[in-house]
């Protein structure tokens, strides 16, 4: 295979934002592993008082995950995002206003390999969620398993991460005067497994869970369709029925968390690695579907809701996609 290297002449400009998007890939990648690494070590040096300290804090801020987290907003503001914003660059568009006297709970699709598009618009001001949308402070779901590692835990909540359960949904969508977002990534990890250039398959014809939840709480539910998520990565040929496919469900049945087989382009060549290519991503955030309220919903009560929800995303996705390139043809396959 034939490598093409990066000229040197590139820009100073383009190099911090492809910095800025190596630095998000590792953290995604490894930070976690290296966080529990650095907990576990510090115990065996004179430092060990560090470590030891942390574990009694982790204890004793153990619910902070489900209750909103910590956002910290120096990090969500910080210069790093808006280089990695530039470097696809990612766009966020808004279609309805959100009155900040409500909640809303977000459906993000698709999942794309790594999620940016959800990532940067929702953890970050980057792409300027709080001038769109002023006074609602956006929150985003992610595995309950990543807030159980040691430091990692807090550099989540610093962007407004949330745990993925119930109990944390419910305090995000309780609050009383309203201004609060919740976005779920709803094809999650195993939609992730379908990422791949050109690809409008989501996983969604059996996820009712959030719109339980919404009816639950009486919160309007908010399609959000990311167009170009699926371009930023190749992934390995994975069909239904391959051997790879199997042992990837597999291991995100016993893990939680899927593993898929990508890869785009490296820090100084152009030909292969793990960094995303620089393709444009336009995240869409249609206008509100009012929910009526009930404390337990019925099977066909959710079913009628969430075929709704189907409805006003297809016709988000068809209103929107010529802007994006998006072939006429092509339609959303939910599987």
């Amino acid at each position: 295979m034939k490598v093409e290297f990066a000229p040197l002449s590139v820009p100073l400009q383009r190099r911090l934002q492809t910095a800025s998007v190596v630095q998000w890939v590792f953290s995604f990648l490894a930070l976690a592993q290296c966080c529990t690494v650095a907990f576990i070590a510090l115990f065996f040096t004179r430092f060990w008082l560090v470590s030891a300290l942390y574990a009694a804090w982790w204890f004793i801020d153990r619910e902070k995950p489900s209750k909103g987290g910590r956002r910290i907003h120096s990090i969500r503001n910080s210069i790093v995002w808006r280089y990695m914003r530039d470097y696809f660059p990612i766009t966020l568009v808004k279609t309805a206003e959100l009155d900040p006297r409500q909640n809303y709970l977000m459906g993000f699709h698709p999942h794309g390999v790594l999620a940016a598009g959800a990532f940067l618009n929702f953890c970050t001001e980057a792409s300027g969620f709080s001038t769109l949308f002023p006074g609602i402070t956006p929150h985003l779901m992610m595995l309950s398993l990543w807030f159980r590692i040691p430091f990692f835990r807090d550099y989540l909540m610093s962007g407004g991460l949330v745990s993925s359960d119930k109990e944390s949904a419910s305090h995000v969508l309780q609050k009383p005067e309203g201004g609060n977002m919740l976005a779920i990534i709803v094809g999650g990890a195993q939609e992730a497994l379908d990422a791949r250039p050109g690809s409008c398959t989501l996983l969604l014809k059996n996820r009712k869970g959030f719109v339980r939840l919404a009816i639950e709480h009486g919160t309007p539910l908010v399609p959000v369709f990311s167009f170009g998520e699926n371009d930023l990565f190749e992934q390995v040929r994975n069909p239904k029925g391959s051997w790879l496919r199997q042992l990837q469900h597999r291991l995100q049945q016993i893990m939680g968390i899927s593993l898929p087989l990508f890869h785009a382009r490296g820090i100084f060549q152009y030909s292969f690695g793990l960094v995303p290519y620089r393709r444009p991503v336009s995240t869409v955030v249609g206008k509100p579907i009012p929910v009526p309220r009930k404390h337990r919903p019925s099977e066909e009560e959710v079913d009628q809701v969430h075929q709704k929800y189907l409805n006003e995303l297809c016709k988000l996705f068809e209103e929107h996609k010529a802007k994006y390139n998006i072939p006429e043809d092509r339609h959303l396959e939910f599987i």
